[in-house]
């Protein structure tokens, strides 16, 4: 049975992100997706839109069993690597390469970014086995709560790489066959175009069928990308075809796109024009996976016009960001394959790969493709670095991150930019309800006129923006004059506490393992002993000897003699050949005296320790382990992985050092809007009208539509409803709700002996191995599993003796009883386009005929003469799972036959 619930992103909701659901198979959880929201909307409401989502999504963490990403943007990915620092989302997590390192870098840039404009305030909330107990065996691993101040959910630098550390990578069309909890599931990923790496996960369970999930695709090749995998050669792929269970999006069911060619001469005119003007552009984009479209377009746009005006890119992460998708040219596509190869249509080839190898001298174009060298694209961290090479005079194009101009550059260049006349603010996306960008676009998008709008299919015009807006900016300042002085105060008395605090743990500690058998008898007896051997011989305790005693419990072995390192004192010891024990002079006798008194034995100075034992044995010393195991882990790792961590080591202390003490500081500022607005639609998505073509070929048994709005879901069921063929078990729930997909079916486990293996027959369908089996349920007192053993002669049934005075029944002499033959299965599904493509490349004639009828042989010909139609073969689909085949005995008989039998599986009895 299959159990489906959105946490996020579900259907008939205006707030279709993030994405993130619940999938469960049989015992089997499944998260798909694991979106963060927008954590500055413009309006402030309590509790936050996204704390139920959270709340959910914490709740289920730590009983999940697998994760599957599909995208590598914040909507799909974003919160991931806080659920699993924080949250306990341990669970084996898939996804393809890029999706792992565009996920990454989104989720440092949006890190980065809020912890530098604001106090998140991360709190811990200790939980049991967290003050160093041992936690009994059996009980689970209790992951610490955090508790925010500010109400967000955002991770830390060392959690987010961590996370993504932890993810496995596949390829497409790479199936993974997983293990423990998930034996049996077997996942494999597709291309679904929209952003590199973009994955349709294909989920096969023995139990529940075939389940797809399919979210945010692009039929469209683009400039970078290919278009999905779903269409080829004008219909669906093979295997993504006819699924049990279609989990798709909606988003733009009600969505007609303007052509490709109108919306990049919309763009390209914008910039042109307003660059030529002397005025500047804003964009707004995401920092890994669409702004890849956007590069590429103005790259070639800047190459073909000959333009000198600089692309100024604002991200902390671009650098990193461009380096990796250079080394990704088996995950790119479009134009972008072709041009690395040097087929660019300029007939200078010599000339280019000439320029080109000079490039590869450079540190940042030494991998990776050609096309993707942006020579006119320049980086910058942040707006004060851009603002110290360029004027806010010189025309430039600015890319800027995030497209939600939420926070950071982005916003920041919002506010000095809008109020100069002339310039533009191009928005490539329509961003999330609630935040800056969807206000600018809901904005452009009431000025245009109806048949103008953004989903009708036409490319609105620019707009002049007037008025005033308020906005609240938030940064951190560095402290100065008195509060920089109660700063450093604060911190000097923080400081000395914490010595002290620390150095009272280290005398603690001293005390407590000085030595081990201080709290024992024994122990106080021996250290009797040796005063009375110190003051027989006249010693005095010195300090040294105090400090050497307080180190006997450090060394294990009791070689304490190895750290007498004063001369006088050495000299002191020296002069005695050994110690007497007790108050006698220096000559004794083995005899005893006239008064009966028993002189002592001279006797080498070693007072054994005892051991601290308890009623489980000798105690043991968990710090000591701990150490132990920490020197083992560091002598076992490379040189490189030392010097790598030494490098991170040094520059996280360059920037603590380098980074002055500063606060965070929220001002409401009024922005004077006075510049252009534009939106041109680059998020690259299908729209209505090839989801309402691709889904119907799909086919699929159930339907489950998710991250649509009302309107978009409504488009959709109706235009299922109407398609005959389609299927009309079709669900749309709403957040937390759960729909049930399928019955409940109980699986079982056995095993199968070697002996009846090796007898079996068995035939390939699709990615399993169908093969038909007799045999007799035998079970083991050292297994838990049945066995599968063939049936012996000895365990046949034995023929009942007739009872004396019965009547014999008659039987003819050398008859047999009659018995039932077992007979063959086909397993399979005859498709008579496939039938016709494997005649054809054997050379034979078949044309399909009517609905359901395949005509092979000569009657297939159109001038086929009459003598030809005795060998005509007709093949007909009455029914499900019924086929006929019909026409005379001859050669092209036998040959349709066997290749109708080589469609399907053949399970012999």
């Amino acid at each position: 049975m299959i159990t489906f619930t959105p946490l996020s992103g579900a259907a008939h909701n205006s707030q279709t992100s993030p994405l993130c659901y619940l999938l469960q198979v049989d015992d089997v959880k499944i998260l798909l997706d694991c979106g963060s929201p927008d954590w500055e909307p413009e309006k402030k409401e309590t509790p936050y839109a996204w704390e139920e989502y959270c709340h959910s999504l914490r709740e289920c963490a730590p009983t999940i069993d697998l994760v599957l990403l599909s995208n590598g943007d914040l909507q799909h990915s974003g919160l991931y690597a806080y659920a699993h620092s924080r949250w306990g989302l341990k669970a084996p997590t898939y996804t393809t390469l890029p999706v792992q390192a565009m996920a990454r870098i989104a989720s440092i840039e949006e890190v980065e970014g809020l912890r530098d404009e604001q106090d998140i305030g991360d709190q811990y909330q200790v939980t049991d086995g967290e003050d160093g107990s041992i936690r009994p065996e059996g009980e689970e691993e209790k992951v610490p709560e955090s508790i925010t101040k500010s109400g967000k959910y955002v991770a830390t630098l060392r959690e987010v790489q961590d996370s993504f550390d932890s993810v496995n990578t596949l390829r497409y069309s790479q199936p993974a066959h997983l293990q423990g909890k998930c034996q049996g599931l077997t996942i494999t990923p597709f291309n679904a175009g929209h952003s590199i790496g973009g994955t349709i996960w294909k989920i096969r369970s023995p139990s529940s069928g075939t389940i797809m999930y399919c979210v945010d695709f692009n039929h469209m090749k683009e400039r970078h990308l290919d278009g999905t995998v779903l269409l080829r050669s004008g219909g669906i792929f093979e295997p993504l075809a006819r699924p049990d269970l279609l989990i798709t999006s909606a988003d733009r069911a009600s969505v007609i796109s303007s052509r490709r060619k109108d919306r990049d001469a919309a763009l390209m005119d914008t910039v042109t024009a307003t660059l030529s003007s002397r005025s500047s552009l804003l964009l707004p984009c995401d920092s890994s996976t669409r702004v890849l479209e956007l590069l590429v377009l103005l790259d070639q746009h800047w190459n073909y016009s000959k333009l000198r005006f600089p692309i100024c890119f604002l991200s902390r992460t671009a650098s990193e960001m461009l380096t990796f998708v250079r080394s990704m040219m088996e995950w790119l596509g479009g134009t972008v394959s072709k041009e690395d190869v040097g087929e660019d249509g300029s007939g200078h080839h010599r000339q280019d790969r000439k320029r080109r190898r000079g490039d590869d001298d450079d540190n940042e174009d030494a991998l990776g493709a050609f096309s993707l060298r942006f020579r006119h694209l320049e980086l910058f961290p942040n707006p004060q670095a851009l603002i110290q090479k360029y004027s806010s005079k010189d025309p430039k194009l600015i890319l800027a991150v995030p497209a939600s101009l939420s926070h950071g550059p982005s916003r920041q260049l919002f506010c000095s930019f809008a109020a100069v006349p002339d310039n533009v603010i191009l928005l490539t996306g329509r961003s999330e309800p609630g935040t800056l960008g969807r206000i600018l676009f809901d904005k452009w998008n009431d000025s245009q006129r109806q048949e103008t709008k953004w989903d009708n299919g036409k490319i609105g015009s620019n707009i002049m923006m007037d008025g005033t807006m308020r906005l609240q900016m938030k940064s951190k300042e560095p402290l100065q004059g008195a509060e920089l002085e109660q700063y450093l105060q604060k911190e000097q008395a923080a400081r000395e506490k914490e010595a002290a605090s620390q150095a009272a743990l280290a005398r603690q500690q001293r005390i407590l393992e000085a030595d081990e058998d201080d709290s024992d008898s024994d122990s106080d007896s021996d250290e009797d002993e040796e005063d009375e051997v110190r003051r027989a011989l006249g010693q005095t305790d010195d300090p040294d000897e105090r400090s050497l005693k307080s180190r006997k419990g450090d060394n294990s072995d009791g070689n304490d003699w190895n750290h007498i390192d004063d001369e006088g004192l050495t000299k002191q010891l020296l002069s005695f050949d050994i110690y007497l024990k007790g108050n006698v002079s220096k000559a004794t006798s083995f005899f005893k005296h006239v008064g009966g008194q028993t002189h002592r034995f001279r006797m080498f100075p070693y007072v054994e320790k005892k051991r601290r034992v308890d009623e489980y044995g000798e105690t043991v010393d968990v710090g000591m382990w701990l150490r132990k195991s920490k020197i083992l882990e560091d002598e076992a790792e490379s040189d490189d992985i030392k010097d790598y961590r030494r490098r991170q080591a040094e520059e996280e202390l360059k920037k603590a050092a380098l980074e002055p003490p500063s606060k965070f500081v929220t001002t409401e500022v009024e922005v004077q809007m006075a510049c252009r607005l534009l939106f041109v639609d680059l998020e690259g998505l299908s729209d209505g009208r090839a989801i309402k073509t691709i889904i119907p070929q799909i086919s699929p048994r159930k339907m489950v539509i998710v991250h649509a709005t009302d309107d978009a879901t409504d488009a959709l069921i109706q235009s299922c409803a109407n398609i005959r063929v389609m299927t009309k078990d079709i669900h749309a729930p709403r957040i937390g709700e759960s729909v049930q997909i399928g019955q409940q079916i109980s699986s079982f486990s056995i095993s199968i002996s070697d002996e009846l293996l090796s007898s079996m027959k068995m035939s390939r369908f699709e990615d399993n191995e169908v093969g038909f089996v007799t045999g007799r349920v035998v079970t083991s007192a050292s297994s838990i599993i049945p066995i599968l053993e063939p049936v012996s002669v000895s365990a046949l049934p034995k023929p009942v003796a007739a009872r004396p005075g019965a009547e014999a029944t008659s039987r003819l002499l050398g008859s047999r009883p009659p018995a039932t033959l077992p007979s063959s299965t086909m397993i399979g599904e005859l498709k008579l386009t496939a039938l016709k493509s494997r005649l054809t490349a054997i050379g034979v004639q078949a044309e399909l005929v009517g609905e359901g009828v395949l005509i092979c042989g000569g009657g297939a010909k159109y001038d086929g003469a009459s003598d030809a139609l005795e060998e005509t073969v007709a093949v007909r689909k009455t029914g499900t799972g019924r086929v006929e085949l019909e026409g005379n005995v001859s050669d092209v008989y036998y040959v349709v036959r066997k290749e109708i039998y080589a469609l399907h599986a053949l399970v012999a009895a």
